[in-house]
């Protein structure tokens, strides 16, 4: 038996822990999450995981609840109380009947309802709320996507930037070891090769600010999405399989019909809700009808002889009319009337805005193309003009001024080609918001 103890006891010392150790992983730095998106992908996450969305959908739930509580109140209410009551051995002296007045205990149950115009017109105004909030959370949707959409494309145009740049600094790197080398043979001067060395710092310091732009964009994206920050986002589409002017352009031909419009139906129903409030405020001068039944047990915890006067059962029906009321309800509706008036007043003018902004969008579209289409040659013109100078400065046929102006020139294309191009972005997305597309 001492000998199974003791083999039992170094199975456990041993065996045991090397078990443990298999099982449990080794411990260090995990690596962070990645999330693989395309546009479309990026935009259904955001949509599924977006907090704001999430509360308009939450608000729509709301809705509906304030809906049925308001026909619920349309409907029979049942309470039931329990009372005890101890009279400390009180007798009432009623002459030559005293009657005793023991503890007692009572059961009671009412049931009742109550209908007025109110409640019937506070299920049409819950009706259109309901409808409202629905309208809210499409637009909050259709908001996200193309938010989503312009963050994803500025990240692509930014990393593009990044590429250009990069770019850039390696060849004013080669141009500045051949221009250093120059000097040390004595061939140029010491001059030149400290103009390009300042383009090339110059070049490090944008690139850095790009990246830092690059990573605020980055974590606006994952706000959106609603995945946090700890999350690797790597998105899967170049902005060449994205980029479709075609599409873009072919989107200037389409009607607008303001009926489509989410801030149109919004509006709408806003006005709408402006006219049933007439008819609530009105519902006021309406009778309100209410009844009730109610069920009383009454127990005495005593043999004396004493008088129970509570009726085992009673039913009311109430009907209260509205008088007078010193003109307080028909200033009331007064009030709601004017506010319709308001109402229509801004519908008119807001259709007026939604006329011009239309075509002020398609302006910005036609326009914001046609800057894209100049930006995209005059980039390709100026990347050919800086290869011909660093070629000729090689050569000994261009001086470092006339590179350094090169390289400006070719900094300023790209950042205007970049800027162009997510002017054109944003123009479609706006007018792809406008006539909800």
């Amino acid at each position: 038996m001492k000998k199974c103890l003791i083999a039992f006891a170094v199975w456990a010392a041993v065996i045991v822990p090397a078990l443990g150790q298999q099982s449990t992983p080794q411990t260090g730095e995990e690596e962070p999450e990645r999330l693989e998106l395309t546009l479309e992908e990026a935009q259904n996450y955001a949509v599924e995981n977006n907090r704001s969305l999430q509360n308009a959908s939450l608000q729509v739930r709301q809705a509906y609840a304030a809906r049925w509580q308001t026909i619920a109140s349309m409907l029979p209410q049942v309470n039931a109380s329990l009372d005890y009551t101890d009279m400390c051995g009180y007798v009432m002296d009623l002459g030559t009947f005293p009657i005793a007045m023991p503890a007692s205990g009572t059961i009671g149950i009412t049931a009742s309802v109550a209908l007025s115009g109110s409640q019937i017109m506070g299920v049409l105004l819950n009706n259109l709320s309901i409808e409202m909030n629905s309208i809210t959370e499409k637009k909050s949707e259709s908001d996200l996507r193309n938010t989503t959409s312009y963050i994803y494309m500025s990240i692509l145009a930014m990393e593009k930037t990044v590429g250009l740049l990069d770019n850039n600094l390696k060849n004013l790197q080669d141009l500045y070891e051949m221009t250093q080398h120059s000097v040390t043979v004595g061939v140029a001067e010491q001059t030149d090769a400290d103009q390009i060395s300042v383009q090339v710092s110059g070049m490090e310091n944008q690139i850095n600010t790009t990246k830092r732009s690059l990573e605020m964009l980055y974590n606006s994206l994952a706000l959106q999405l609603g995945c946090g920050v700890e999350k690797e986002i790597v998105l899967t589409q170049t902005l060449d399989d994205l980029l479709d002017t075609e599409s873009m352009v072919a989107l200037l031909q389409t009607s607008f019909n303001i009926e489509n419009n989410y801030d149109y139906q919004l509006l709408k129903k806003n006005t709408e809700l402006s006219k049933k409030q007439i008819t609530m405020t009105a519902m006021d001068y309406v009778p309100t009808l209410s009844a009730y039944y109610q069920y009383s047990a009454k127990k005495y915890f005593s043999d004396e002889m004493t008088m129970n006067m509570t009726p085992p059962n009673a039913v009311g029906v109430t009907l209260s009319v509205p008088i007078w009321s010193s003109g307080q309800r028909a200033s009331a509706i007064t009030e709601k009337k004017l506010a319709y008036q308001e109402a229509q007043n801004t519908m008119s003018d807001t259709e007026d805005q939604l006329l011009v902004q239309n075509r002020q969008l398609r302006y910005n579209l036609a326009s914001s193309y046609e800057d894209y289409t100049t930006q995209k040659k005059n980039i390709e013109v100026s990347q050919k003009v800086f290869d011909n100078i660093s070629n000729k400065f090689e050569h000994g046929y261009a001086s470092s001024l006339e590179v350094t102006n090169a390289s400006t020139t070719l900094l300023t294309a790209q950042a205007n080609y970049i800027q162009a191009l997510l002017e054109m972005v944003n123009s479609h997305i706006e007018l792809k918001k406008l006539l909800n597309e």
